[in-house]
């Protein structure tokens, strides 16, 4: 059986694991594949995965076997058959060294961050010269001319399956305190960081004619809502109510109940790389705040973005969310932008649902990386 390795730094919180999981989780689940996960901090992956010990410096988890990837790296161990380097990482010396080594020189990715910017499409799966070898870069993105998303063949066909039973039924797990839902409720789940606009559409929603819940995941903006309460502390489990708003805050959820959050909401905010995808298989209307990056480069991603993302909509309502998006990032005025998506949220919603089809006929990340890596080792 073939070997894979996928090396990962924990660099941004739980964002980097996060896709690293999925992916190694997913190429043992679905390809006659060995794969081994190297992660640099196991307490971060506890974290999303409860099953994990931090103490451990080899252990095995849904087919996957993870290993510590410590300061003190052993020039004993042999390079696998495909080495994926995640997000620049930079493999340990000795390592490449095994690799270059190698009777057959491993296939060596580096898998980039996703964006939908246009050098994307030009410069992915194209190789460069590293020390004798070629190393890939391999670029997750929105078109065939990429890698597309982590997503799973699993997950997809829970999510065809979920019906509103299943939402309202994990909406009473997740908040068995909150009132009694009614026909009228909108749910919103709320996954950000700091955010300057947050406070301005919290008050606006306060005053909402229909009742609307708030699923907050404990995280960085928790912070802010705490002193929006002018209270000390806010707790995981407990409800909160502001005008018309039940605000839920949760615990730190395993990634696939976040999924099925994700399904159970009308509108979810997400944040980074990984909820980011996670929103869009979700099929339902979404606002991403983006990992702010030094000088705003992140912005030009934000714009390439939403310049796909919003190609289909009608003029008026792509200005609103767009406008929407921008707020949400970078702040200013948000009261116009929100009441016109809030009376467009049936348009929204076909939208988001016909976003998700595209993205699944361009076949899923793990998938395309096998078929490229495939193609390089014959």
């Amino acid at each position: 059986m073939q070997t894979w390795s996928i090396f990962c730094r924990v660099v941004d919180n739980f964002g980097d694991i996060g896709v690293c999981w999925r992916l190694a989780r997913q190429l043992a689940h679905e390809h006659p594949l060995r794969i081994t996960l190297w992660v640099d901090d196991l307490a971060i992956f506890a974290k999303i995965r409860a099953e994990i010990n931090p103490n451990l410096a080899e252990q095995k988890l849904e087919s996957v076997t993870i290993r510590h990837w410590s300061e003190q790296w052993s020039a004993d161990i042999q390079a696998n058959d495909v080495v994926i380097e995640t997000f620049a990482c930079d493999l340990p010396t000795a390592y490449i060294e095994q690799m270059r080594s190698s009777t057959t020189p491993p296939i060596w990715i580096n898998l980039d961050y996703l964006s939908a910017e246009d050098w994307v499409s030009g410069c992915h799966g194209l190789p460069s010269p590293q020390q004798g070898l070629s190393k890939y870069f391999f670029f997750p993105g929105f078109n065939d001319k990429t890698g597309g998303l982590i997503g799973e063949q699993s997950m997809r066909q829970q999510r065809r399956a979920w019906q509103s039973a299943d939402a309202k039924q994990l909406r009473q797990q997740l908040a068995p305190k909150r009132p009694a839902e009614t026909a009228d409720t909108q749910y919103i789940s709320l996954f950000a960081y700091e955010n300057s606009a947050l406070n301005a559409w919290l008050h606006r929603l306060k005053d909402s004619p229909n009742p609307i819940h708030l699923f907050v995941p404990q995280g960085r903006v928790l912070p802010q809502i705490t002193q929006l309460f002018m209270q000390a502390e806010l707790h995981a489990g407990e409800v909160y109510q502001y005008g018309a708003v039940t605000i839920s805050i949760l615990p730190m959820l395993p990634q696939d109940q976040y999924d099925q959050l994700l399904w159970s909401c009308d509108l979810n905010f997400v944040r980074g790389e990984d909820s980011f995808v996670r929103a869009q298989w979700a099929g339902l209307p979404m606002v991403w705040q983006i990992y702010p990056q030094s000088e705003d480069t992140h912005l030009e991603k934000l714009v390439a973005f939403l310049q796909l993302y919003l190609a289909d909509l009608p003029d008026e309502l792509a200005q609103a969310l767009r406008d929407f998006y921008y707020t949400w990032n970078q702040g200013g005025d948000i009261a116009q932008s929100w009441t016109i998506l809030n009376t467009e949220r049936e348009v929204l919603r076909q939208h988001a649902k016909n976003w998700a089809l595209r993205l699944a006929a361009q076949g899923d990340l793990a998938t395309n990386l096998v078929k490229f890596t495939q193609s390089k080792l014959k």
